[in-house]
């Protein structure tokens, strides 16, 4: 059970610095909207993608390796907290449009990259 919670923590760690990073860099490109949050849920999404298909394939791997990269790193890097509070904000500076495009981004965009994870995963699979 310990070691369940570090690979946790660990990964957690990792993935939250890994989005700080991309908001240190991407913030700044857009005025309006967050766009190193966009990343981080983006690129989240379709590792995690990647991941449970990859997983699936490998039921032999001890279950710690899908909590390090799952749970902890990919829940670390995405973040739906900061999300929400970009949106709430856009929303209180009466700009709609940007709130309404920021939530279309961010859910669209994060399906989407999760489904073209997987059908990565399967597609290379399918080719080896």
């Amino acid at each position: 059970m310990w070691l369940s919670f570090l690979a946790i923590g660990v990964g957690a760690t990792i993935g939250a610095w890994l989005r700080f990073a991309l908001s240190i860099w991407l913030n700044p490109v857009h005025g309006t909207v967050p766009l190193g949050t966009l990343a981080a849920n983006l690129l989240g999404g379709y590792a995690v993608g990647l991941a449970l298909a990859f997983f699936i394939s490998h039921p032999e791997l001890p279950p710690q390796w899908r909590l390090f990269v799952v749970t902890g790193l990919l829940g670390g890097l995405t973040t739906f907290s900061s999300f929400s509070a970009e949106v709430v904000d856009l929303l209180q500076r009466q700009q709609l449009g940007w709130g309404l495009l920021t939530i279309a981004l961010h859910l669209g965009g994060s399906l989407s990259m999760t489904a073209l994870g997987w059908w990565s995963w399967r597609l290379a699979r399918s080719l080896a």
